[in-house]
């Protein structure tokens, strides 16, 4: 029994284009993001695709619908695949957040751990696996969620701090035997780039 599984990050918003944060913050796809969300959906025209999952937030949702509408699936979400809660941090750039929360800790400020989102994303990500054997699923979800996900599959050698997830970038898995393989990272060839 096998899963594959292809991971893919939603369109782009206007808060990545200016490096916001997002988190669980709530932003909708800007115009490249819908653009993109296209691209990635024609991507899988003609591929069997037995499943569409998505974060519960609308950058992920109107993508992974895209996706859905190509492979004639329909779309599951869960708020499991959100990307890591950054609390007090959403809606700031990297710049104001040193600026206001110079001294502060992580979680003072009532941000997720990585390690939480991380075992998060291993523990939905393996359910889902489980539940589609010998199938093909497309999981539209968020940059950290998915780094996270490869940063433990690799053991730390690919993932979080290492490795660029552009928006729809497609991070492809299978899952056999009870384990996770990685078989292609961050596939953006539908963009033309």
């Amino acid at each position: 029994m096998e899963t594959i599984m292809y991971l893919v990050r939603h369109g782009e918003t206007e808060w990545n284009q200016i490096r916001r944060i997002q988190g669980h913050s709530d932003i909708d796809l800007n115009e490249q993001g819908l653009r993109q969300a296209e691209q990635v959906a024609r991507r899988f025209r003609g591929e069997t695709i037995h499943a569409v999952y998505s974060s519960d937030l609308s950058r992920a949702r109107v993508t992974a619908s895209r996706i859905a509408d190509q492979s004639g699936s329909t779309i599951s979400t869960r708020s499991t695949l959100r990307e890591r809660c950054y609390g007090q941090w959403e809606g700031l750039t990297y710049e104001e957040i040193r600026a206001r929360f110079e001294a502060q800790d992580e979680t003072a400020c009532g941000i997720e751990t990585f390690e939480d989102m991380q075992q998060r994303a291993v523990n939905a990500l393996t359910e889902l696996a489980k539940n589609h054997p010998d199938e093909a699923v497309v999981v539209v979800s968020h940059g950290g969620l998915i780094n996270s996900f490869l940063h433990y599959v690799t053991a730390g050698e690919q993932g979080t701090g290492i490795t660029q997830i552009d928006n729809t970038g497609i991070t492809m898995f299978r899952y056999t035997d009870n384990r996770w393989e990685v078989l292609q990272v961050n596939d953006t060839d539908h963009l033309g780039i």
